[in-house]
C-alpha cells in the first residue's frame, strides 16, 4: 500500500488496542525471560550477585525499548501488532526512523509515571504494583484515544500525538 492509501485507514479502536496490548504483554514475558532471567539466574547462581532494583528497571526499560524500536523501524509492527493487523507509522505514512521510534517509546512509557507516584504514595506491595501497572497499561492508557477530538475513525493516543506517529488498522486479507 502507498502512504496515501495507508493514510485513509482507520485507527484501531479501544478493544482492538486492549487485545493487542494483552497479547503484547505475553510476548514481552518471553522476551524478558530470554534476555533477563537467564543472565540474572547465571549471575545469581554462579557469582551470588543480584542487581539492585533501579538497575533492573533500567535494564528492563532498555531491553523493551530495543524490542519496540527495532520492530517499529523495520516493519512498523511488533509481533502482537502483526497478529492484530495494527501498524505504527510516521505521520507522513512512512515507516518510523530510529529517532521517531525512540520518542514514541519514551512517550508510550509515560503511563509509568502515575504508577510510580501511586507506589510512592501508598507503598503498594509487589503484587499490588504489578496489578496497577498491568491495569493502567492495558485499560487506562488506551483510553487516551478518546481525548483526541478529531475524526472518530482516526483517533490517536497521547504517545502518537506527541511523537507525531499514528497507529492504523490494516485491512483483513
Amino acid at each position: 500500500m502507498t502512504p496515501i492509501e495507508l493514510d485513509k485507514l482507520p485507527s484501531p479502536q479501544f478493544w482492538r488496542r486492549v487485545a493487542c496490548g494483552l497479547y503484547e504483554q505475553l510476548v514481552l514475558l518471553g522476551v524478558l525471560a530470554l534476555t533477563f532471567l537467564a543472565p540474572n539466574l547465571a549471575l545469581g547462581v554462579l557469582l551470588g550477585i543480584s542487581l539492585p532494583s533501579w538497575l533492573t528497571f533500567l535494564y528492563f526499560y532498555a531491553v523493551l525499548g530495543f524490542y519496540f524500536v527495532w520492530y517499529w523501524t523495520h516493519s512498523g509492527q511488533t509481533l502482537a501488532m502483526q497478529t492484530w493487523k495494527i501498524r505504527l507509522m510516521a505521520a507522513n505514512g512512512k515507516t518510523l526512523n530510529a529517532k521517531q521510534a525512540c520518542w514514541r517509546y519514551v512517550f508510550g512509557s509515560l503511563w509509568l509515571m502515575p504508577c510510580i507516584l501511586l507506589q510512592w504514595l501508598f507503598n503498594f506491595e509487589k503484587w499490588e504494583i504489578i496489578e496497577l501497572l498491568f491495569f493502567v497499561a492495558l485499560f487506562i492508557w488506551p483510553l487516551s484515544i478518546y481525548l483526541d477530538r478529531s475524526d472518530p475513525l482516526r483517533r490517536q493516543s497521547i504517545p502518537d500525538r506527541l511523537a507525531k506517529t499514528k497507529m492504523i488498522e490494516l485491512p483483513k486479507t
